[in-house]
Formats: C-alpha cells, structure tokens, sequence
C-alpha cells in the first residue's frame, strides 16, 4: 500500500511541475500580482503521517494561487517523500528521486546522492598503480574511493599525461595539468572545503579540482549523473595505497 500511496503522488508531482514550470516564467515578470495569492501553510499527509515543510528558517511554506491554480515548491514535496531533487536547466525538466535526465546545466539541487565505497581488488590496485607508474614524477597513485551507487569500475589506462578511471556511468581523470583554466565556467566549493570548477569543453559538463599536485576531473560521459553526485565523489578521490 506504501509503494501504492508513494506512486500516486509521484504521478501527481509531474503534472504539477509541468505547470508551475510556465508559470515560474510568467511570475519573474509579475512578481508583486503573484505574491498577493500567497495563502495558508503547505502540509503533506504520508503514510497516515502529517508532514509540514518549511524554509530551513523555520518559517512554514505556503502554496502559491493564481488563476485558480495551486503551486508547491519542489522542494517541499522532495523533503515530504524522503526523496533527492534535481533541475536541469537546458533541458528544464525537474527530477526527483535517481536523476535520469543528461546533467549539463544541472545546478546540484540534489539533497540525497547516496555513494557507496569502490573496493578494488589486489589485481585492480596494482594495474591501477601500473599505469601511473608510467609517467615520470608522477607516480603516486590516486583513486576515486567512493562511487554513486549502481555505478561500477570498469577499468584503468594511462594515455597522453593522465591516467583515466572508467566506470559505468562517470569517467575520473588524474592529470598534472589544469586544462580547466582555458574555459568559462562556475567556481563551486566542495564539502571538504576545496575550491573546483564546472565547465563544459563540449556537450558534457566537467568537474576540475587541484590535488595535492595534480589536477581531477569528473564527468558523467553518459549523463546520467547529477552534477551534485559528482562533487561527492569528487571528496573521495584520494592516494591509493
């Protein structure tokens, strides 16, 4: 009956978002007629339990009305399900729960990448260690200890000046050159502190961050990550040993 219950509601979300997506662009340019519809508290009812939302300030959320329409915040139907939440601003879809849509332009709204650790087996951890030994000065072997789950490691090689981690739905690239810097893009700080950079060279986004000394890189070359998902595995990345 919960699955039931959950279904129905999921089903309802994408309706509702469809619309308040257009009407989020008629709203920029009205601002002050759509704010005089703001009324009541927003309360979800799950399960049998009372859920209500609020702003993180503790301030209740209220639905927006206008032309006999009720709006909800994403948010607050994320943090009602127990469920992660993603935009993707190119292709405009809103996603919550696994992120199935490409994730170039995403903007990390994401509250519950879950990861689970790479174990790598005694042969993987000496390929891995054999081809960074191929570069002189650069020897040191990092890797990727953590992956979103469902996600598997695939394989390891050492080509040009990186050394590139294949799995099944990310590619990570260890490098001692910062090819980030010859494109725009958006700085962002990773939960360890440490400063990376979002820019997309072509249709994928990419995530670079400085290492000790050397250069990471992410991307999801099938798209099927968030960009949020990412920066978390970013954190895990670390000295093999």
């Amino acid at each position: 009956m919960k699955n039931r219950v959950k279904g129905t509601i999921m089903a309802a979300l994408v309706i509702g978002m469809t619309v308040s997506g257009a009407a989020g662009v008629y709203a920029g340019a009205n601002l002050q007629k759509i704010s005089a519809y703001l009324n009541h508290n927003i309360s979800f009812k799950i399960d049998g339990k009372t859920f209500v939302p609020t702003d993180g300030k503790g301030n209740k959320l209220a639905p927006i009305v206008y032309n006999d329409s009720t709006y909800l915040p994403v948010r607050a139907l994320s943090e009602a399900l127990k469920a992660s939440v993603d935009y993707n601003s190119r292709t405009g879809v809103i996603t919550i729960g696994t992120p199935s849509a490409p994730n170039d332009g995403n903007t990390g709204n994401h509250t519950g990448a879950d990861l689970v650790a790479v174990t790598y087996s005694t042969s993987q951890i000496q390929a891995i260690k054999k081809e960074f030994a191929k570069f002189d000065g650069f020897t040191t072997a990092y890797a990727p200890m953590q992956a979103v789950k469902n996600d598997s490691f695939q394989k390891v090689a050492a080509g040009g000046d990186s050394v590139k981690f294949t799995f099944k739905h990310m590619s990570v690239e260890v490098s001692p050159r910062d090819y980030a810097f010859e494109y725009d893009g958006k700085n962002v700080t990773l939960s360890n502190g440490v400063q990376a950079k979002w820019y997309t060279p072509s249709d994928t986004a990419m995530l670079t961050f400085k290492l000790d000394d050397r250069f990471v890189t992410l991307y999801s070359q099938d798209h099927s990550l968030s960009n949020a998902q990412l920066e978390k595995v970013a954190v895990s990345v670390a000295k093999l040993k």
